[in-house]
């Protein structure tokens, strides 16, 4: 079993800041993508930022200069910084990983439960 558990979202103004993190757990064998979706109701997720065991990573243009990205990968866990929140920030935050399980032999997408961001104006 792998579990992703997300926490730090809630209730800010406008022009705050929060702090996500995502901690993956289970029998992981290793973790090559860790990342972050936005979902409202009723619509598709969206990616907002994603980030490689390399350290490679990648940005929806919104979040460009405003949020960063980053994982400890001793801890399996990635976090997502958000700074200059804006109303339309508004989302649930979806944790993302693509991970190999010990018994296994592949990669297998794994989706955490989601943390509400609300930003009010």
């Amino acid at each position: 079993q792998v579990q992703l558990v997300e926490s730090g979202g809630g209730l800010v103004q406008a022009g705050g800041s929060l702090r996500l993190s995502c901690a993956a757990s289970g029998d992981i064998f290793s973790i090559n993508v860790m990342g972050w979706y936005r979902q409202a109701p009723g619509k598709q997720r969206e990616l907002v930022a994603t980030a490689t065991s390399a350290g490679n990573t990648n940005y929806r243009d919104s979040a460009k200069g405003r949020f960063t990205i980053s994982r400890d990968n001793a801890k399996n866990t990635v976090y997502l910084q958000m700074l200059s929140l804006k109303p339309e920030d508004t989302y649930v935050y979806v944790c993302y990983a693509i991970i190999r399980r010990v018994s296994r032999s592949n990669y297998q997408n794994y989706w955490g439960q989601g943390t509400q961001v609300t930003v009010s104006s």
